[in-house]
């Protein structure tokens, strides 16, 4: 092909796709409709000059359109990736993998469903072996995302719920090029009688392998990107390169699912870039992926669209009848989805409770599109499949593309409109007139002030001040007919503002380089739990969800459990140190948050409402000053280490906004610029590292903190803390239960602990022990101790306890002390000799020297 005329064709494809989404809107229809319909007319236009005898003008085009170099292996290897990679680069995966159990299950589990029930529904109906019905079922039965994500802009649908269906549709393209590979590789063996079990025996190598390497090209392009900081366009060449490599090396070389390795290398550079990219990078490289993905689904659409003439020459009448059972055989299989098995999924409390509407819109909203077409168009490519079933398989897919883009997409708004899933709740339009009243208040004391400023002439001011005044006084009218809203939902709709305020305030201290790009992240994350917890159950929700966001997570038990038992400190110190900085960030979001209160919300709602939300906020503030001060008590000096650091970021963030303005203003040079930048660079990157946490100094600094322990010297209590095991435990951990065996004592470092025993509850605090009269009585617990606060422990085992004694008369003091509360007989002097006799074969505990008389 000539390289001007098929450059005159790719321009000309361009610009299709640049006006298909403003006439889209305009039409009210899914962009991915006009971009079929523009397609199909380019290639039904280019066979119709091509043929016709009216002019030869136009021949060269229309050859060059119909002898376009368009395969399965462009759309397979060249689109594909590019698309399901930007896919997952924008997936926000904390919040998808607190729902990855529902979005798994309708990923898979639909899939699987669509494939067999069309794939059974076509075998009466056609001479194709079962095997090969399945193969169309296979083919039809992913989702096009952007039809299902319009559905949810388009409606005020609940997020979550949202998140799940635009996760399902978005993930199910791996299930179905994985399960359409499978069955087309025992088509075009022509096996007479197949194993279809055997040939679904592969789709688990398929996704795992895909998904091992997915993830190790992922994070090997995250490490690469990291150490090219200072070169985001590098960085964005190097994303570019990953989904290719990955679907490639995947595919051809150990005959996985390329799809899901994608997928997978997607969603691993997602969640692990913003730790090691640059925020201004990162945002560059998404930036980029957004419009190369725009250029490659609009290309992946008009291209396949191209082949739709082409491949219903040969349809036949009956060829109709077969379209129509894949229609009603892949709306049941939906319905099985949706009626069945969410509601399974709800009773679990594994997926949000779907309304009745929202069911038929997603019912009528699964189209099909270019991922369908493209693996129709692998099979009739397929030397090794008869001619007869590539018809078949072509003509049927296609066919039923183009019901579900014409005839569903076309009607998808009338049918959202119908549900009423397009209008406002009484709520919501009652809470819009008070926002627009408030509003317009705001806006006539502000525009008043700037025109007198401006010096316009006064009778204009005036004219318009009376036009705005009676668009003020109808809009206040309205919002006075809306007093009606219930005060608990006036506390709903203002929690939802403060939500959502808090969000904007992290959103801004992440810009403003004040904290990490992860902190941000998780910070986000817990904001949208909390939108999404007070839509569903108000003060409630939102009361519970901000005391869940202040629990340790699995992660954080999982790291004290590893550190309790094995003595493994590195996950435990960084997560303890992830765990300061949250707290600290958090602590200042809610301080703002009652400015914000007093400022806005008490404009649109009563001083009854904000009241109400203060009192919650102080008790968030509560809450977090409970949790910072026992992690404070269990590790001294980290917390101040951060808020010097947050001061020192705050510090460099203004001085480099002043030199910026002063930049902007013209008075110093884009020179002096750069160098009084590089002046701070030095500081800047230290202020980025986070202060480290050294459990093992902690641990010393702990020891000598005890009274107990005031008679040994410096050298016998620094070996001491070598010999003792640090316990952090959190309110409820079960420290000792009855009938344990002893062989250990309890040092309170910090916190607190609750002993009950024979029906009474005694508490022990800093500087006691516990478990030591059992240990020397040689008897079986007959406590059991619980944490009640967060807890800092210090243990020892029985043969260094009983060292420790013949060492420290102070503890043997405390010890006589404990026994004489109790009621137990205990003669200090013989503690020495209590238990099996133990030499003592080292010299490391000595008593302080007495001072001079």
């Amino acid at each position: 092909m000539d390289l001007i005329v098929f450059l005159a064709i790719l321009s000309g494809l361009f610009l299709a796709i640049a006006l298909s989404e403003p006439l889209a809107a305009r039409l009210r229809l899914p962009v991915t409709v006009i971009l079929a319909a523009v397609g199909s007319a380019i290639g039904a236009a280019a066979a119709w000059f091509f043929r016709t005898d009216i002019t030869d003008a136009l021949n060269p085009l229309a050859l060059a359109i119909l002898n376009l170099p368009i395969s399965s292996d462009l759309f397979i290897y060249i689109f594909l990736p590019v698309l399901i990679f930007q896919v997952s680069l924008t997936l926000n995966l904390r919040r998808l993998l607190d729902d990855w159990v529902p979005v798994l299950v309708l990923a898979v589990v639909a899939v699987v469903v669509a494939t067999f029930v069309i794939g059974m529904a076509l075998k009466p109906f056609t001479s194709l072996p079962l095997i090969a019905c399945l193969l169309i079922g296979a083919i039809v039965s992913t989702t096009d995302p952007s039809a299902v994500v319009s559905i949810f802009r388009a409606t005020p649908a609940p997020q979550r719920l949202a998140r799940i269906v635009e996760g399902e549709s978005l993930l199910n393209d791996a299930a179905a090029i994985a399960l359409t590979s499978v069955f087309l590789m025992a088509v075009a063996a022509r096996d007479t009688e197949p194993n279809i079990g055997l040939a679904l025996l592969e789709l688990p190598w398929l996704i795992v392998a895909g998904a091992f390497v997915g993830w190790f090209v992922g994070r090997l392009a995250v490490q690469v990107m990291g150490w090219m900081n200072p070169w985001p366009l590098a960085q964005v060449s190097i994303s570019f390169v990953t989904p290719f490599v990955t679907f490639l090396f995947t595919d051809q070389v150990i005959g996985a699912s390329g799809v899901v390795a994608v997928v997978v290398a997607g969603m691993t550079v997602n969640f692990s870039a913003p730790g090691r990219i640059s925020p201004p990078a990162l945002e560059q490289l998404r930036d980029a992926w957004a419009l190369i993905a725009y250029w490659a689904g609009g290309l992946i659409f008009v291209l396949a669209a191209l082949l739709v003439p082409r491949v219903l020459e040969s349809l036949r009448p009956t060829d109709l009848g077969l379209i129509l059972v894949t229609v009603i055989a892949a709306f049941v299989a939906r319905a099985i989805v949706l009626y069945g098995i969410l509601p399974l999924l709800t009773s679990a409390g594994l997926s949000p409770q779907v309304d009745p509407p929202y069911r038929i819109a997603i019912l009528w909203g699964g189209l099909r599109g270019a991922v369908t077409l493209a693996l129709a168009l692998a099979v009739t490519e397929n030397p090794g499949i008869f001619v007869e079933t590539k018809r078949q398989v072509g003509i049927i897919a296609t066919g039923f593309v183009l019901f579900t883009l014409l005839v569903q997409g076309t009607t998808l708004r009338w049918v959202i409109a119908k549900l009423g899933l397009d209008r406002l709740s009484p709520l919501d339009r009652a809470l819009s007139d008070q926002v627009v009243a408030v509003s317009l208040q705001e806006v006539r004391e502000t525009v008043a002030e700037t025109a007198r400023e401006m010096d316009l002439t006064p009778a204009i001011i005036r004219e318009e001040a009376v036009r705005f005044g009676e668009r003020l006084n109808t809009a206040v009218e309205r919002a006075d007919e809306a007093r009606n809203i219930l005060e608990k939902d006036r506390v709903t709709l203002g929690l939802l503002a403060l939500a959502g305020h808090e969000r904007d305030l992290i959103l801004e201290a992440f810009q403003e380089n004040l904290m990490s790009a992860r902190l941000a992240d998780r910070m986000l994350a817990d904001a949208d739990r909390l939108i999404e917890a007070t839509l569903t159950e108000g003060r409630a929700g939102y009361r519970a969800q901000s005391r869940r966001a202040l629990i340790a997570t699995r992660t954080l038990r999982a790291a004290e459990w590893l550190h309790n038992r094995f003595r493994i400190k590195l996950p435990l110190a960084r997560l303890t140190e992830d765990r300061f900085e949250a707290l600290v960030a958090h602590r200042q979001m809610l301080r703002q948050l009652t400015g914000f209160i007093e400022t806005r919300i008490l404009r649109i709602h009563s001083r009854r409402v904000a009241g109400l939300l203060h009192d919650l906020i102080k008790r968030r503030i509560e809450d977090t000053n409970r949790e910072m001060e026992g992690l404070r008590t269990q590790f001294p000096g980290y917390a101040e280490e951060l808020e010097r650091r947050l001061i020192r970021r705050l510090v460099m963030q203004r001085e480099e906004a002043e030199y910026d303005q002063m930049t902007a203003d013209g008075l110093i040079g884009p020179e002096l610029r750069l160098s009084l930048r590089d002046q701070t660079a030095g500081e800047r990157d230290a202020l980025a590292i986070r202060p480290r946490l050294d459990l093992r100094l902690q641990r010393g600094d702990i020891v000598r903190s005890f009274p107990l322990f005031s008679d040994l010297d410096a050298a016998s209590l620094s070996q001491l803390a070598k010999h003792m095991k640090t316990v952090y435990a959190k309110p409820g951990d079960v420290l000792m239960r009855k009938d344990d065996k002893p062989d250990r004592v309890w040092f309170i470092a910090s916190g607190a602990v609750e002993a009950e025993q024979a029906g009474s509850r005694f508490l022990l605090g800093r500087g006691e022990m516990f478990g030591q009269l059992s240990l020397l009585l040689r008897r079986s617990r007959r406590a059991r101790v619980t944490a009640i606060s967060h807890t800092t422990l210090l243990s020892l085992e029985e043969t260094r306890f009983l060292d420790l004694l013949r060492r420290a008369p102070q503890l043997c003091t405390a010890v006589q002390t404990s026994a004489e509360k109790r009621g137990v007989a205990l003669d200090v002097t013989l503690l020495p000799q209590v238990g099996a006799p133990a030499p003592l074969t080292s010299g490391w505990l000595r008593r302080r020297p007495s001072p001079a008389k």
